[in-house]
């Protein structure tokens, strides 16, 4: 478990002089109002879908996949609206690490925190149920001004952003834990306590069952969800996040814990796990993260890639 963020000279070598560069302009603009903040996030992201184009293809592939029915003309909308909010998420971001809670608090609406707080009161863990939305960051930062919890996180391959989401997600969470240590999960949750799971992306084929998502039928789905809220004797909330352009207000809402749940199935717990993420991405597609190969892993080793023939 990570309760502090690292700091060493090594961070201060020449090699990373060009990240802190960015880093120091990033902190520079994330002091301008919000509306400003998104109309520079708009710009990026446009340019991202001008120049990325692997991202582009895979984005559009996954929005192919999952709504076919879709005319193309809306789905490439979608797409343009989605790199746009990609570019955002950058604020996203950089104003959850550095923002104060005061100016947090101004830019923030809560529903179902109640939810949150009988399941504590009753004992037992919070898993909250989230999906890779592009908002997630300040989601966290948000959560945590009332009800402060411990963050599940994939340690970062670079030491300066490593010391930096550490440090930044410690504003709020009470410690970190890597994805892969789950005797510390439910360490966690029996205390109780609350933390975030994802199970919305291609984790590879352990642990996996082949299940619908959207209109894909075999899509790679992990079951640890099922396996957590058993040993942590915890329950699942699902967590729901967005970025209002109307308002510049972040909203967050929390639902009620899930019932029957775990069941007697891994599948069916995993089938209705991809319902409820169904749901919290329909609320707001184009803050979804399309960005990733969300079907990569096949039911069947050696079949066609679903991205083979993406343009």
């Amino acid at each position: 478990m990570v309760e502090q963020a690292q700091f060493s000279k090594t961070l201060l070598h020449p090699k990373h002089w060009g990240l802190w560069l960015g880093i120091g302009l990033a902190r520079l603009l994330s002091m301008l109002p919000l509306r400003w903040q998104m109309a520079v996030g708009k710009g990026i992201g446009r340019l991202m879908k001008l120049f990325a184009k692997g991202r582009v293809r895979t984005a559009r592939r996954n929005l192919e996949l999952c709504f076919p029915d879709m005319p193309e003309s809306e789905r490439e909308q979608l797409l343009t609206r989605n790199f746009e909010e990609s570019g955002r998420a950058i604020f996203d971001t950089v104003c959850a690490w550095w923002w104060s809670d005061k100016r947090v608090q101004a830019h923030m609406n809560i529903k179902g925190q109640t939810h949150v707080q009988q399941t504590l009161d009753n004992g037992q863990g919070v898993i909250l149920f989230a999906v890779h939305c592009l908002p997630l960051e300040m989601g966290a930062r948000i959560f945590g001004q009332f009800n402060p919890g411990v963050g599940v996180y994939r340690p970062h391959n670079n030491p300066v952003m490593e010391y930096l989401q550490v440090k930044g997600r410690l504003r709020s969470n009470k410690a970190l834990i890597p994805k892969r240590d789950l005797r510390q999960m439910v360490r966690s949750l029996r205390a109780p306590d609350v933390i975030w799971y994802t199970a919305d992306q291609d984790f590879g084929r352990s642990s996996a069952v082949f299940i619908p998502f959207f209109a894909v039928q075999e899509a790679a789905t992990i079951t640890g969800g099922t396996t957590l809220a058993k040993l942590g004797k915890a329950k699942v909330l699902p967590f729901f996040v967005e970025r209002d352009a109307s308002n510049g207000a972040y909203n967050i809402e929390i639902g009620a814990p899930l019932e029957n749940f775990p069941g007697e199935s891994e599948l069916d717990d995993a089938i209705l796990g991809n319902q409820i993420i169904e749901q919290i991405i329909s609320r707001n597609k184009e803050q979804y993260m399309w960005l990733h190969r969300r079907f990569k892993t096949r039911p069947v080793k050696g079949d066609p890639s679903l991205y083979s023939d993406a343009k």
